[in-house]
């Protein structure tokens, strides 16, 4: 029976017109790689994902069913190709079921020889494995049992042990050498109490190193009976052992026996208890010396203690450190010895001083003295420092300064209260000075002489000796340097800010009682030539030898950090020399309104030509001559100023002034002139209208000079006598612009173009 083929399926969807001038329809794009999806590892959906960071879904997906079409394109194809095969492979297969029946016997029974095997290799295992948890159980019990036993054995060679030291621990206490003779079990050798210690310690050592192994033991069967049973007499072994040891070690102190010290803080070491021998020297060593140096009651109530100083109790402190303490801290520092666990300097005298100085002195860590506060804070880092001196290698100094006695005593010190009550004395002070209600000149009446260099004011003075405050030996903790050096930072920023509002509310008129800037609403010129002065030379000082000063003390920080301490200073410096432009501006100012209540006669001249029939002018005004006496009196007297001028800033002053001045006078004079002009201009056309109204002619021209040009010829004569006076000031008035507009303003047709005064 013939099979028609497969018929072909429908050509695939049609792409975008973009396709008509791209690749044939079997083509596929860069990105499009049909061999990914023949790879064990391909994932559809990290595929897409991929895909679609830079290619369109519709894209995609157009290109996704193309590719399945073509696919099935090329089954079909195939399948055509040998179809009649495909049409004949049933008919192949005869006889199958029977081939199946023969072929399934052999398997059966393969399958049961396996399961049978299976079985007895199954019990096997089961065997094996309980036979090997038997003899891990075995082997438990067999461990515990040795661990039993070897704790037995090391609890009774401990107490044989111990039964061969003193039985009455007293025996220790007064260092008994025929009391300990008595109970110390040796081959006769022995002859004196230096060698009963020695025996004595070394066997205590032997002890500790036995208690050391039985604590071992206990800490893996803590939990059986047999352990909790015999717990008493571990117990009462470890306190005879204590005790026996402490009296050892109180004993080789007292004799400074290096052997004797050594085998008991071995022991010490060997038990883990290192605190004990600690406390034991503490007590015995350290408390009776620091005892008769702070003598301290046992309530904690100072007895017959006389101030807060501790300068001269460390000096003390000191010397029975090095004659009394020195040769336990090198026995314990000793190179390889294995007692680098001690910390004699830490837990024992630098506790026990911190302890009396509490008990004794307590108002030596009070901030409420600063002086005395900051003494004895010196004098205690230099202390501490002098016990980092027997610490033998840095390692030891930082586990020095990482011990919790160390940090405790550190926080005894409460820099930051001492700061607070330093910042409120030295801002204090400048902040009480510059509250004043004017401007205070401090002159240097005891001396003969005037230095150039020396401040006018007081509130520049105040502020220089609170610069130099922060920075001072006996205020500057350098714990606290950072925050002294925002201080100095502080302090030019308020003087700064204090002068340049001062300077603003003059000028706004904002200087009433309240403001806080009635200094600004008094000051007079010469007052504000002291501020220049002063200025100078405080940026002179902070910039110079202060900033040096600064720079010497912080000399161990590193080079980074000296530069932004520098540039910090220089920026307050510069800031504060940025204000002198503002006082000159305001002395300018001043000096301005003084002279134009003078010019108040230029208005009363125009007034006086207008209403009276005047001759021509041959001659200046009188205000003339009084339009500058403010800058000669206050910049002419140079025996009176040159201390506190420069000649820079006396010309700068003048100049400046002298412009100033001149806008104004031009400003009245020009005003005035045109307002004539322009009047004068009205009535000529007033007079000719008249005129050709009456008949009268008006070409005859009149040979008067009217009242304008009379009153431009007296500005004139004025402006050339205050440009003379402008000269004898050393201003060239010619340089003035405002002079030169002036002079174009008034001056007649034939002079305007040249300036000749």
């Amino acid at each position: 029976m013939a099979v028609d083929p497969i018929q072909t399926p429908p050509p695939p969807p049609s792409r975008s017109n973009a396709y008509l001038f791209s690749d044939p329809l079997d083509s596929h794009p860069l990105w499009f790689k049909p061999d990914l999806f023949l790879s064990p590892n391909f994932d559809s959906d990290s595929y897409i994902s991929e895909l679609r960071t830079f290619v369109p879904f519709d894209t995609l997906r157009s290109e996704l069913q193309a590719h399945l079409t073509s696919l099935n394109h090329e089954l079909i194809d195939l399948i055509n190709r040998d179809y009649a095969d495909f049409v004949n492979l049933s008919t192949k297969l005869v006889d199958v079921d029977s081939a199946v029946v023969r072929m399934r016997a052999p398997l059966l029974e393969l399958r049961e020889k396996i399961e049978g095997f299976r079985g007895s290799v199954e019990s096997s295992l089961v065997a094996l494995k309980n036979g090997l948890e038997q003899r891990s159980e075995a082997a438990a019990t067999r461990e515990v049992l040795e661990l039993l036993l070897d704790t037995f054995h090391v609890v009774s060679k401990v107490e044989k042990l111990i039964k061969e030291l003193p039985s009455v621990p007293a025996d220790w206490s007064n260092g008994d050498v025929n009391l300990v003779e008595k109970n110390v079990v040796s081959n006769g050798s022995i002859e004196n109490g230096t060698n009963v210690r020695e025996t004595q310690s070394m066997l205590l050592e032997r002890i500790a190193s036995e208690m050391n192994r039985l604590k071992f033991y206990i800490a893996h069967a803590q939990n059986l009976p047999f352990i909790q049973n015999m717990e008493k007499r571990i117990q009462s072994a470890s306190l005879l052992l204590d005790a026996s040891l402490g009296h050892c070690f109180v004993d080789g102190l007292e004799h400074r026996d290096e052997s004797v010290i050594y085998n008991c803080l071995r022991a010490y070491a060997a038990i883990d208890n290192t605190s004990s021998a600690e406390d034991i020297f503490r007590t015995t060593v350290v408390a009776p010396l620091v005892q008769k140096i702070i003598p301290h009651g046992p309530s904690g109530v100072a007895v017959g203690a006389s101030g807060d100083g501790l300068e001269s109790d460390y000096q003390e402190i000191k010397t029975c450190i090095n004659k009394d303490c020195k040769f336990l801290l090198e026995i314990s520092s000793a190179e390889n010895s294995g007692l680098h666990v001690f910390d004699f300097l830490a837990n024992s005298i630098l506790k026990e001083v911190l302890s009396a100085i509490q008990k004794g002195k307590p108002g030596a860590f009070s901030p409420g003295r600063p002086t005395e506060f900051l003494m004895n804070y010196k004098s205690s880092l230099d202390f501490l420092a002098h016990l980092e001196g027997y610490c033998p290698s840095r390692s030891s100094v930082t586990k020095f300064r990482a011990e919790a006695i160390y940090n405790e005593f550190m926080k005894q010190w409460n820099v930051g209260v001492y700061f607070s009550l330093r910042f409120q004395e030295i801002a204090g002070a400048l902040e009480s000075a510059l509250a004043a209600t004017s401007l205070i000149p401090v002159h240097n009446s005891h001396s003969g002489h005037w230095n150039s260099q020396d401040l006018t004011l007081k509130q520049s003075i105040t502020l220089l000796e609170s610069l130099r405050s922060c920075w001072r030996e006996d205020v500057l903790i350098f714990s606290c340097a950072d925050k002294f050096l925002r201080l100095t930072l502080q302090l030019l920023s308020r003087f700064s800010n204090w002068l340049s509002s001062g300077l603003d509310a003059r000028k706004t008129g904002n200087t009433s009682s309240n403001s806080g800037y009635e200094w600004a609403a008094s000051a007079v010129p010469s007052d504000f030539l002291y501020i220049i002065h002063d200025i100078s030379c405080l940026v002179t000082e902070v910039c110079g030898g202060y900033l040096d000063d600064v720079l010497q003390l912080l000399s161990s920080c590193s080079i980074d950090i000296l530069d932004l301490v520098k540039q910090s200073i220089l920026q307050g410096g510069k800031s504060l020399n940025g204000l002198i432009p503002l006082v000159i501006n305001a002395i300018t100012e001043s000096l301005v309104d003084e002279a134009v209540k003078g010019l108040k006669d230029v208005k009363a001249i125009a007034t006086t030509f207008r209403m009276t029939n005047k001759p021509i002018p041959t001659r200046h005004s009188l205000y003339v001559s009084g339009l500058l006496t403010p800058l000669k009196k206050d910049f002419l007297d140079t025996e009176k100023h040159s201390p506190y001028l420069t000649k820079e800033t006396m010309n700068e002053l003048r100049h400046g002034a002298a412009t100033a001045i001149t806008g104004r006078y031009y400003d009245m004079v020009a005003e005035i002139v045109n307002v004539a002009r322009k009047t004068e201009s009205s009535l000529q056309r007033l007079k000719k209208g008249a005129q050709r109204r009456t008949g009268v002619s008006s070409d005859v021209s009149d040979p008067t000079v009217s009242d304008t040009d009379k009153l431009c010829m007296q500005y004139f004569l004025d402006i050339q006598e205050y440009g003379r006076n402008l000269s004898t000031l050393g201003v060239d008035a010619k340089e003035i612009p405002a002079f030169q507009s002036l002079w174009q303003c008034v001056a007649p047709l034939d002079r305007q173009n040249v300036i000749n005064l």
